[in-house]
């Protein structure tokens, strides 16, 4: 009786072990000035809001057609392409079909409301909403690829209305 006593302990501590942890978040105002001032790309690692490189991105918004913007921002809990952002698919699709060598990673966000597992979801559903728009306007499948992070690379840090409607987005980074 006694080992099975111990048994179920180490069975419920490893399955604590196993959980999953939210992240911790930087109090407002202990930002960077890099976070304050929107321009983050490549100063520091690891902050709330702060833009770094990843592995084989352009590091910036560089690529794609001048002068469009390269972020679709979406409405709370949707994954529907708002009618202002056509022109902006329109350009940027029209540009991949006159560039068969380019590849582009959509990369989905949401704000930090819901679940992490919802909010994965949520980013795929948005990034796969632009892919589709993307791909019926012209560009090629092999050209596309997308990237769920949910709410684990929030572009503005906070907890107001004003954050969450900056980090509800899809971003278009070229480069591969």
């Amino acid at each position: 009786m006694r080992a099975l006593s111990v048994l179920w302990i180490l069975l419920g501590a490893l399955m604590l072990a196993g959980c999953a942890k939210k992240p911790t978040t930087v109090p407002e105002g202990a930002g960077s000035t890099a976070e304050q001032s929107g321009t983050a790309a490549g100063q520091g690692e690891g902050q709330i809001g702060e833009g770094r490189e990843l592995p084989g991105a352009s590091g910036s918004p560089t690529g794609g057609p001048a002068g469009v913007a390269h972020i679709i921002y979406f409405d709370f809990d949707r994954s529907d392409i708002r009618p202002e952002y056509a022109s902006l698919i329109t350009s940027h699709a029209k540009y991949l079909a006159g560039a068969s060598a380019v590849k582009i990673r959509l990369e989905g966000h949401t704000d930090e409301r819901g679940s992490r597992e919802y909010n994965i979801a949520l980013a795929e559903r948005r990034a796969q909403a632009v892919r589709r728009a993307l791909m019926l306007q012209g560009a090629q499948d092999t050209q596309l690829t997308t990237v769920s992070y949910g709410e684990e690379r929030p572009a503005v840090a906070g907890s107001d209305e004003a954050a969450y409607e900056k980090n509800r987005r899809v971003e278009l980074v070229y480069g591969r």
